[in-house]
């Protein structure tokens, strides 16, 4: 069953307003389904390129409106979309606040159709990749499989591997069992309808910013159903078995898209020390972690934000293709040493996260 999103609108919130003069599409991905998208173009009379933004789970195109405006300014174009099971793209299950997917293969459907439908045929370029978490770890299996249509990568605490779950193979395997009974389209256990995004600030594992954090959840509260909840045991199922690909340590080394990626030092969510070993194999990439930041770093207080952008800034858009990787690599390093290396909370990496865990 296929939730209807052919109405393709963006809602505005005085607290959030639409930034630009955004563009509104449905692309359709190759098994039919509708997605929402929209792109920008800067008024600068030459854009820089065009940044695509891959969100991570359970986000919106509302909650970037920030993040495009700051792009904007800096004379990109954007490309935002939301992938299947979410915001308000097309639905695979009844409830539309599932958060679900039968695997994490249909994903590449969804950026392709955004490839092939706007960004191609659209958009200027240089074409940049800037992605979060789940996002994230969609973006680098695709850029080891080189289709990944981006000259350069960002990617906030990619989905490299999880902290939040205490007991990771006990809940693979629960997972796997449970689908395989016929459960993949419930709620995983403990989980129901209600956002993240619209949780009580204190306790919570996404930002310490209170404003932004109360912005996002008036949005989220406003758009709905776009707002989905907890992820159903087949997506849960199949991040697992997407995650495992990461641990191969010859993974990384077959990436050879240049990649910047930028963690959080108090992630109570993607496993930072397995992101770090990660990074440390990539050809031509480098990781920065940010203390005290939690899990979405582009939501965060200005002073994280603020290093955020001066790393995005001193990597994108980088120098032409006649640089070559070395040139790559270099400036892959110096985006890292704008914030004096990459540095880690010494409570995540003496314990494995479990301090960001208890709070």
């Amino acid at each position: 069953m296929f939730w209807d999103s052919s109405a393709v609108q963006l809602y505005d919130h005085p607290e959030n307003p639409i930034p630009g003069d955004p563009t509104l599409v449905n692309v359709t991905a190759k098994d039919g389904l509708a997605l929402r998208a929209a792109y920008w173009m800067p008024g600068a009379e030459k854009p820089k390129g065009t940044v695509c933004i891959l969100q991570g789970r359970a986000e919106f195109i509302e909650k970037y409106f920030e993040v495009i405006g700051e792009l904007l300014e800096r004379g990109f174009a954007v490309v935002a979309f939301d992938w299947r099971g979410q915001g308000f793209s097309g639905r695979q299950v009844g409830n539309p606040r599932k958060g679900h997917v039968r695997r994490f293969a249909d994903y590449r459907h969804d950026l392709e159709a955004v490839r092939d439908q706007i960004l191609v045929p659209h958009m200027p370029e240089p074409h940049f990749g800037l992605a979060h978490s789940m996002g994230g770890a969609i973006a680098l299996s695709a850029a080891y499989e080189s289709w990944l249509p981006f000259r350069r990568l960002v990617t906030s605490t990619p989905m490299i591997a999880l902290c939040m779950i205490r007991y990771t193979r006990a809940a693979a395997l629960t997972a796997r069992i449970l689908k395989l009974l016929g459960f993949g389209k419930t709620f995983v256990p403990g989980g129901g309808e209600t956002s993240i995004s619209t949780l009580p600030f204190k306790g919570n594992r996404l930002t310490s910013d209170p404003v932004r954090y109360a912005r996002n959840a008036h949005v989220a509260n406003a758009i709905g159903a776009g707002a989905i909840g907890a992820p159903t045991v087949s997506w849960l199922d199949a991040a697992f078995r997407f995650m495992r690909r990461f641990v191969d340590p010859r993974y990384a080394l077959k990436i050879r898209l240049p990649t910047l990626i930028i963690a959080a030092g108090a992630d109570p969510v993607c496993a930072t020390p397995a992101t770090e070993r990660f990074a440390a194999r990539l050809k031509a990439g480098r990781a920065i972690v940010l203390p005290g930041a939690r899990h979405e770093i582009l939501m965060e207080r200005d002073v994280i934000r603020e290093q955020f952008w001066a790393a995005f800034d001193a990597f994108i858009p980088g120098s032409p293709d006649s640089a070559g990787a070395k040139q790559d690599a270099v400036e892959t390093a110096s985006a890292a040493e704008q914030l004096d290396g990459g540095r880690v909370d010494a409570a995540v990496a003496g314990r494995h996260n479990a301090p960001a865990l208890s709070g």
